[in-house]
Order: C-alpha cells, then structure tokens, then sequence
C-alpha cells in the first residue's frame, strides 16, 4: 500500500488556507518548524513514523509563537505534520515482544507435536522421514506461516476485514476460516476435558489405572507391572490403563457408534465446564491478559518435556525405543504416502490458515521484524516435535521391555490412546508415578490451552474488526457468548459415544476445508493481489523486501503444496476406525457435509458480491478483485505532512 504525501503549494490567500485546515477536522498540529526555500529537515530525533522527517516536536505555546514570530517574514516556508487522530479506540498491541512469540509459539506447539509427530516418523521410515518432512517445511509450512505473519501485521486486521485490502471477492473465506475454528472448539477442548479427568485421578496413592480391581474392570484385565513375574501378557489381555481410558473416562463400551451416542457423561461436563472457564478469564480483555498468560502455558510444557526425557532416558530398554524411532528406512521415501503425510504434519503444526497468525500479528507495532518471528517459531515448532518423539519412544522401549515385545506392537495406538494409555500404563510403573502423573497431565491441558487461546482469539478478533461499532465495547458479553457457543456445541463430544463424534470432525469437519481454504488465500495473495505489491509491504513494513526464493514460494511451490494434499485426500479418502468401531458409509457423507459447510461461505460470499455490486458485470468483477483504497495500514496512516505553507 503506497504511502501519499499531499504537497500544498505556496498560497498569499489566507481563505485557501482556512480551507485546507477545515479539510483535516480531526487533525492535531504535532510540529512546526521553519525552513529556507528548497532547504531539508535533517532526520534524526524529530523524524516521524511514515518515513519523512521533521524537527523535535514543540508544545503548542512554542508552536504558535514560533509561527508567528517566522511566519512574517517574506520567503519563508512552514512545514506542519498534522497527525489524523480517529473517534475510534487505538488498536491494542502486546505489552512485551515476548508475549507475542510465547503465544505464537504456544499456538503451533499443541498435543500434536507430542501424540502426532512421534508416531507419523516411526510409521514413515523412522530417521528417513526427516528429510520430507524437512523439505515440505522449507518450501510449504515456513512461507505459508511467513505470509500470514505479515499479511496480518501490515494491515491490522482480522481473518475477514483484512479482504478488502487485498481482493474482496475472497472475503468469505475469513467466514469459512470463523466457521471452522468453532468446529475445532467443539471436540479440541474435550481432549482436555479427558486430561483434567485424569488429572483429578491422579491425587491419591495408587493411580486407579493400575489394578483390575474397579468396577470398570473385565476378566480380560490383566495386572502387568515389572515386579509382577508370574504374569504373562496375551494376547486376549487388556490393560487396566486401557480399561480406565475406554469403560470410566469415556466410556464408550455403552454406546454402539454414531447413531446412538447415548447420555452426556456429567463427569466430563464438568471438566469441560472447567476449561472454558480458565479459557474465558484468559482472554476477555485481549492480548494484554493472554499475553500474561502464556508466560505459564506455553513454558510450562518445556519444563515437563524436559524432566520425562531425563527420566525416560533412565529406563531399562529405552535404547529400543530410539533406535525404532530414528533407524531410518530409506525405502519408504519411494511411497507418495510419507510425502503426503509430511506435508499434512508440517501444515498443521504450523497452522496456517487458521486466523490466528493474522490476528496475533494484527496487535505487533508495525515495524516489527516478523520474518525473524516466522523463523524463530516455525524451528521452535519444528525442534519441539523433534523432542516429543524421545519424550515419547524412550518410554515405549521401556514398555516393550517389560511386556517382552516389540517396540512396534506396543506402540500400535495413535493419537489420544498413545497419550492416555500407553504413555499413563508406563507412568503408573515408574517410582513417583503420582508426580509425574500430575505434571504429565498439566502438560496436555497447556499444551491445549494455548492453541484453544489461539482459535477463538483469532475468531474474536475477525468479528471485532468487522463489526467494531457493534462490538467494540461489549468485548466482553461476545467473548462470553462465544464460549457459551463452543460449550453447547461441544456436548455431543461428551456422551458415551462422544469419542466417535471427535474422531469425525478430526478427520473430515477440519483438515480438508482448512487446506482448501489456506489454498485460496495463496492464489488471491499471489496471483490477485500480486506478489510484487505484497513484497512492496513487507519493505514498506520491514525496511528490507523478500527475496526470490520467498516469491517463488508464494507464487508456484505453496499451491502446489497445498493441491498434493487437498488431491491426495480426495483420491485417497481415509478409513476412519476407532477401537473396533468402522465407521459407516454415512458417516463418511455426514463429515464431509461438515467440512462443506464451512467451505460453503466462500462462493456463497462471491455470488453475494458480484451481486450487490453497481456496474455491468465486467465492472463489478474488476471493482470484485480490486482492492478498496485505504489509508488505514501501518503508522502512516494517522500522519500528512504538509510542505511549502506559509
């Protein structure tokens, strides 16, 4: 966006004067100084935010004299810098640079990097899966995350207002975008819902996972700690960690699938109830409070990583589980599958596309070095998974050990279940299990807060921007309604078959609309609104444009990033299981209805605009691509400076 500076030539009528002043109603006279005819104001201290320089400000007594005293002289120049002052409020921004890294960092570290990661490198080659994985982070999820960082911190604006600077036709994605973080509020807190139960589990003695000896249990349940010697381990056995994860936290053995989920459980309400507590006093009044926040949330989890990984270091057997998680099969990077779900565990780790980076980046001052911060958290991010795997394999050996199996028959589970039973089982089996029970568990509910933070932040700050005179002063109440929203929609996740209704929107309500989504915003960045113009920002912002290798990738690599995964998922439709429940054809249509009705928002919102748009069809479609006038990005759009005025 170029920044104008209006040139008012040398006037002797004093009514053409009045009339400019009357033209900047809501202007303030910030400095007045006095210089010779074709002289230049040296820059230095006095220099002003939008590039052009004047000398230090003076009070308005030192102003008026000066003008006076200057001003009849014959021959003499002023130049005024009258900043635009707005009715509206300023925009917030973070208290300290670091609580916008933490809550980046925060946002993209969540309980895939722990559960997801570890498991999608053993699956792949182990060691081998490093070099996709890298490449798709290189030339994919870094530019994506790069672009949104400064698409968001140019123009100040939400995932919906900001269309209207860059191509309004493609508004409706931000409503998409809206549309799908609800989605995710809806099962990604009842995750955490599961942990706090587990937590609360964890304040007594013997962990009740442990025994076969509860009223959950079944014959099947078999008793398998180190010291038990006269045990042995079948295959009809069970595990009391598996039995408490499936027949008392979720319960599921009471529910036969989708259609018959069965009751709410209240235990998990509760919990649930819990959360969004914590996660509305957290961000009711901003990035101020969240900011705060975070400093706990996002650090927190370190500390944890870093005590298991020493301990699970300690492990008899933990050797097995490195070697199984790093012996590289060279192999399986022969298979389009490893590709693909490279570029799938890259996209969402880093998550793009999801309004948050927009939002987050929205509240930096403007000059901030986001290219910096796209670099430092994305290998953040990226090293973090990396660790996940040792926290996590240094156990699973331990586990093999002790069962006298295979590292990869142990570690069959994915997902949740390899968190809460595989990984709580080798807990209960440690010395201290109660401690390290309680912090494990505190780990998953952070990990989880932030990125919960992270979504509604990023949907709260979409529909401020884009209704700020309804909403501006009721941040509040809207924040409230919005929790209230994610609590209703969520309770399907808690009854006994509530752990079906998560599988079905992880797999289907979310990851295709979101990648298609992300798609979209590529191609109106780079192809509508230019990649030239959008370097011309980022110089405008960052002193220094983007180099050839950053196009390119915007341009060509991204999209074609991003249309291998969206055309792998549509010729390759996953068969979703969960425990020994297949999930039916219907399902299958009922999860992409759910993702479609996201989708839905972007051609609907096209149709929308070309119609309520004045003009011949070739009119509208070109004011449809064209991005509105706005003097609204960056500093220099409260400050004109005013040169040759008497």
């Amino acid at each position: 966006m170029e920044m104008k500076q209006p040139m008012i030539e040398n006037r002797e009528d004093g009514g053409e004067q009045e009339k400019e002043q009357e033209s900047h109603e809501n202007g303030r006279l910030v400095a007045d100084s006095i210089v010779e005819k074709g002289q230049k104001s040296c820059s230095g201290p006095g220099q002003v935010s939008n590039g052009y320089s004047s000398t230090t400000p003076q009070s308005p007594r030192e102003g008026a004299g000066a003008g006076m005293d200057r001003g009849s002289t014959p021959g003499a120049f002023r130049t005024l810098v009258v900043q635009q002052t707005s009715l509206d409020p300023p925009r917030e921004t973070w208290s300290k640079k670091m609580d916008f890294l933490l809550s980046v960092i925060g946002y993209a570290v969540d309980l895939g990097n722990v559960w997801r990661f570890p498991y999608i490198c053993y699956q792949n080659g182990g060691g081998a899966f490093l070099l996709p994985y890298l490449l798709m982070a290189v030339f994919g999820g870094v530019p994506l995350f790069y672009m949104e960082l400064a698409l968001g911190q140019f123009h100040r604006s939400g995932c919906i207002s900001i269309w209207k600077h860059i191509c309004p036709i493609f508004k409706g994605i931000g409503f998409a975008i809206c549309i799908i973080a609800l989605y995710i509020a809806f099962y990604y807190n009842t995750i955490m819902a599961w942990a706090l139960y587990y937590l609360l589990s964890s304040f007594r003695t013997t962990l009740p996972w442990t025994t076969c000896n509860n009223i959950w249990n079944t014959p099947n349940c078999t008793h398998y700690l180190s010291t038990d010697l006269n045990v042995s381990w079948t295959d009809n056995s069970i595990s009391p960690a598996e039995e408490f994860y499936i027949r008392q936290v979720l319960q599921v053995h009471l529910s036969p699938g989708l259609h018959q989920l069965g009751w709410v459980s209240w235990q998990l309400a509760l919990c649930l109830l819990f959360i969004f507590t914590v996660v509305y006093f957290s961000i009711w009044k901003g990035v101020k409070t969240s900011g705060k926040v975070v400093w706990v949330t996002a650090t927190f989890p370190y500390l944890v990583l870093l005590i298991l990984l020493i301990r699970g270091a300690t492990l008899p057997g933990a050797w097995r589980g490195v070697v199984f998680y790093l012996k590289p099969d060279w192999g399986k990077l022969l298979t389009t599958s490893v590709w693909l779900d490279a570029a799938a565990q890259i996209f969402f780790s880093l998550g793009p596309g999801f309004g948050v980076l927009l939002a987050y980046a929205s509240y930096n001052p403007f000059h901030n070095n986001c290219y910096k911060d796209a670099l430092i958290t994305s290998s953040v991010n990226c090293l973090t998974s990396f660790l996940s795997g040792f926290v996590i394999f240094t156990v699973l050996g331990y586990m093999a050990e002790m069962r006298q199996q295979g590292v990869e028959t142990v570690a069959k589970d994915a997902g949740p279940s390899l968190l809460f039973i595989i990984y709580a089982e080798a807990i209960a089996n440690m010395p201290a299990a109660t401690f390290f029970a309680i912090i494990f568990f505190l780990m998953i509910i952070m990990l989880g807060l932030d990125s919960t933070f992270a979504g509604l932040e990023g949907v709260i700050t979409a529909m401020l921007d884009e209704f700020p005179h309804l909403l501006a002063r009721r941040r509040e109440w809207f924040v409230l309604g919005l929790v209230c929203v994610c609590y209703l929609g969520a309770l399907s996740t808690l009854t006994y078959g509530g752990a079906f209704v998560v599988k079905l929107f992880e797999e289907y309500a979310t990851g295709p609309a979101v990648i298609t989504v992300v798609f979209l915003e590529v191609i109106a960045v780079s192809w509508f609104y230019g990649t030239t113009r959008f370097c011309n920002d980022v110089q405008l912002m960052l002193g220094f444009a983007p180099g050839v290798f950053w196009r390119v990738c915007w341009v060509a690599i991204c999209p074609c990033f991003l249309l291998f995964i969206i055309g792998s998922f549509l010729a390759f439709p996953p068969e979703v299981r969960l425990f020994d429940y297949l999930y039916p054809f219907w399902t299958t249509v009922l999860g992409y209805c759910i993702g479609l009705s996201s989708f839905i928002c972007v051609p609907s919102y096209m149709v929308y605009h070309l119609v309520t748009t004045k003009g011949t069809f070739k009119q509208r479609l070109l004011k449809s691509i064209t991005p509105e006038a706005s003097g609204s990005s960056g500093p220099q759009r409260d400050t004109i400076v005013i040169t040759n005025a008497v």
